[in-house]
């Protein structure tokens, strides 16, 4: 139940500006972590600890204040998301050199604001009338509740953000001290065998804040991939790719498995994830149904009777003049690109339906599984397959047109641009879900909540380009160069980029593809049938597809941070406990350490990028040979930061 607080300060303006400040820094942090990973995290929780730490500097902060605080501030790690995972595909497919700061803030700063717009309505069905858990709202409101000692807390961020950032400063991006990755492959017989984990504290952390269950069911999706598909495809079908087989001819053991991987089987996870898609959608349309329904009462019953200060949402007549505000750019935009109304206004709509829809299943699976593991990626590849087949229709063969120096063909620039969007609404439709489910628990007013999320929103949106064009001349986007043989592999662009390109006359494996939608339905029956059996280990299909889709390197320390969270609670004896609340104090102080460890080393990432970006030169602040140490010091480092994250979570006071 909410508390209605009367007559306390809520969107004061020094609340603003702090938001804002850390919005700003923690949507920078994410778009590298974004493109180094392909994953963004939930920052709702270190925001509010700094928050509670920085307005009792200036005299003392209310709880709404804080709370005004952490949702504008969490507006950073979803921009972040939305534009990291669509946008540096215009400069894969070659359409773009660099990144047009008007075109990426005219996509983040709508998209963002739209997606606010269509996460209105959902307020009261998924939070009021069929509460979703919101596990992260949650947490965070606990933190909030808890401020009156945000000094331990505090302090905790601070070491673990110290420690992550020099790490990655001594890595193979930064000095060069430790290499970025700890592999191995051979050929066992026939059987080609790899193994190997990417050294990120960042992915460590990432892992403690998803969990155990999360962590199994994407490391599982990754040895789907590496230790199944990839030594089945060497020895059985790898003949019946002559280019392919003649690109590996003579390679070693970890290029043929990488090569293999690149070319074929990470296409199983994009079967896995649209079939994940399409089940998502199905699964949702009573839900979405409600949503509408209940915002349409909300407004009617707002314009006749008072209504409490802890239910005020932003006005739906407003929300219907600003999204006709909102479209008219967005539909020059799209005509900018296509110069052609009876397609550029199809692709408005388009993006208006899309975005609604996949607005709602974002703040639903978010509802469900937390904002950090919302497959916001597996929305937009089903927004760019079902765009691109409608820009097939309108395009015909006009959509083949090759733009751009590298000849990206037209109907793909303009299905990623509706994808990038809708990437951007759904990932702060979601993200505003999870703070106002927080708002909710402490007795916040939602359209002051509303508000902030939008202005935090458009303020990352005024940063992502050049922050962007900051990495890519430092570290380069894509796939590994010689001038860049380091490139952030920004995994999730990628991938729309191919899939985009694939509809129009580019080659896509659509066997592979096929196959992994047979994988995707699979794993949505075993997960059907563990819910009706009432079993508490869950397989989300859209966590297995991502899974399956990166490399096993990144998600092998993810699963590593989930088993130290299960660790700390089996230490507590708290494995199973259906009390949410006592299990988020639980882990507050590790999750403030994880927190720490993934915004220090995504800072220290873009701090790096700015030496050689000025000196043109990679190697700028790189150590001597004779100082630089090879995989196994690399682990020791890293088993030690697993150690320091057990300990703090270990120590920690459930009862607190």
């Amino acid at each position: 139940m909410s508390n209605p607080v009367k007559a306390v300060p809520q969107l004061t303006l020094r609340a603003v500006i702090l938001a804002i400040v850390l919005a700003v820094i923690l949507s920078a942090a994410n778009a590298y972590l974004g493109l180094f990973a392909g994953l963004t995290i939930a920052t709702a929780i270190p925001a509010a600890v700094v928050s509670m730490g920085v307005l009792r500097l200036l005299g003392g902060g209310t709880i709404l204040e804080n709370n005004i605080v952490q949702t504008g501030a969490s507006a950073g790690s979803s921009i972040a998301a939305g534009v990291i995972f669509t946008i540096p595909a215009l400069i894969i497919l070659g359409y773009w050199d660099d990144f047009k700061y008007s075109w990426v803030l005219a996509i983040a700063g709508l998209g963002g604001l739209l997606g606010v717009l269509f996460s209105v309505p959902l307020r009261r069905s998924m939070i009021v009338e069929e509460p979703l858990p919101f596990p992260e709202g949650k947490a965070a409101a606990e933190v909030l509740k808890a401020g009156e000692n945000p000094g331990p807390g505090l302090k905790i961020l601070a070491l673990s953000a110290t420690l992550g950032g020099l790490i990655k400063a001594a890595a193979a991006s930064g000095m060069r001290l430790i290499p970025d990755t700890a592999a191995g492959a051979g050929f066992f017989g026939k059987y080609l065998g790899y193994m190997g984990t990417n050294l990120s504290p960042a992915l460590l952390g990432v892992g403690y804040i998803v969990g155990l269950n999360i962590g199994i069911v994407v490391v599982s999706g990754s040895i789907l991939s590496w230790h199944i598909a990839i030594p089945l495809y060497h020895m059985f079908f790898l003949d019946t790719d002559p280019a392919l087989a003649t690109s590996i001819a003579g390679a070693g053991a970890e290029d043929i498995a990488g090569a293999i991987w690149s070319a074929k089987i990470r296409y199983l996870g994009v079967g896995a994830m649209l079939i994940g898609g399409v089940w998502t959608l199905f699964s949702l349309r009573k839900s979405l149904l409600s949503g509408v329904k209940s915002g349409i009462a909300a407004a009617r019953k707002g314009s006749g009777e008072k209504v409490a200060e802890t239910e005020r949402d932003l006005p739906m007549k407003w929300m219907l003049v600003a999204l006709v505000a909102f479209v008219v750019p967005l539909l020059l935009l799209y005509q900018a690109i296509v110069g052609m109304w009876s397609v550029s206004i199809p692709m408005a709509i388009i993006m208006i339906v899309a975005g609604f829809l996949f607005v709602s299943v974002s703040a639903y699976l978010a509802g469900l599984v937390g904002s950090s593991n919302n497959p916001v990626s597996g929305i937009t590849i089903a927004t760019i397959l079902f765009a691109s087949a409608v820009l097939l229709v309108l395009l015909g063969e006009g959509g083949k047109m090759a733009v751009g120096a590298s000849g990206a063909p037209l109907g793909a620039v303009a299905a990623i641009m509706i994808g990038a969007v809708v990437c951007c609404a759904a990932a702060v439709g979601g993200d505003n879900l999870q703070d106002l489910k927080a708002g909710y628990i402490v007795g916040a007013t939602p359209w002051k909540q509303q508000l902030m999320l939008g202005i935090g929103a458009f303020s990352c949106a005024l940063i992502m380009a050049p922050v962007l064009n900051l990495l890519a001349q430092a570290y380069g986007i894509g796939a590994p160069t010689p001038e860049h043989p380091n490139a952030l592999s920004a995994p999730q662009a990628t991938l729309m980029a191919s899939v985009a390109k694939g509809m129009f006359g580019g080659e896509l494996p659509w066997t592979v593809i096929g196959i992994g939608a047979v994988v995707g339905a699979a794993i949505i029956a075993l997960d059907e049938w563990l819910k009706a059996t009432g079993k508490t280990f869950r397989v989300p299909v859209l966590a297995a597809a991502i899974g399956i889709y990166l490399p096993l390197e990144l998600m092998v320390p993810i699963f590593l941070g989930g088993l130290l969270a299960y660790l700390v609670e089996k230490r507590h004896g708290m494995v199973g406990t259906h009390d949410e609340a006592a299990r988020d104090r639980l882990h507050r102080p590790g999750t403030l350490f994880a927190a720490g460890l993934i915004t220090g080393e995504a800072l220290m990432g873009i701090f790096i990028a700015i030496p050689i970006v000025l000196s043109g030169r990679a190697d700028v602040i790189a150590a001597p040979e004779s100082l630089q140490f090879g995989k196994y010091v690399g682990l020791a480092v890293l088993a030690l930061v697993a150690w320091l994250l057990y300990r703090t979570g270990a120590k920690a006071n459930p009862n607190a």
